[in-house]
């Protein structure tokens, strides 16, 4: 079974009248069809506008939300009540001295609240699962690790 996505960006160089020289402004709009505009530039660090989201942050959300969605899932297939999720993600990137880059891994810190604490180990051990089959983990190229932590 394939599924289709599609994403449509927008950008010229007249977007920022204020940017003159060899330097073009970064900011750009992503446009999914039903969906609000996204507005996107690049990380500050790579003089970006700070206040978008950037294609690293978006990378980063995408496992993120992707994980708990998955580790859900596999909660209700094994009888876990989840009341609470949260997570608070990190992504390592770095870049060569030719200007390219690549993330080395992300470490998921999923913090989860059960309503039965004789399944916390369970609740512990289904984020391998979940890892397993997430769409966006099962398409990176560097390790997505886990640092969980559960109660009741």
């Amino acid at each position: 079974m394939k599924h289709l996505f599609q994403a449509e960006l927008n950008w010229n160089s007249k977007q920022n009248p204020k940017e003159t020289g060899s330097r073009s402004t970064k900011n750009h709009q992503i446009k999914i069809e039903g969906k609000p505009l996204l507005e996107v530039s690049a990380a500050k660090a790579f003089k970006g506008d700070p206040s978008l989201y950037n294609p690293e942050d978006l990378l980063l959300s995408s496992l993120v939300s992707c994980h708990m969605m998955s580790y859900l899932y596999v909660c209700s297939q094994n009888g876990i009540e989840v009341l609470e999720y949260s997570d608070n993600a990190e992504a390592t990137l770095e870049v060569s001295a030719d200007g390219s880059g690549r993330f080395t891994e992300v470490r998921l810190k999923p913090k989860v609240k059960i309503s039965n604490p004789d399944q916390i180990d369970l609740a512990l051990d289904l984020h391998f699962k979940a890892n397993q089959l997430c769409f966006i983990a099962n398409s990176c190229n560097f390790p997505v690790l886990h640092e969980a932590s559960c109660e009741v």
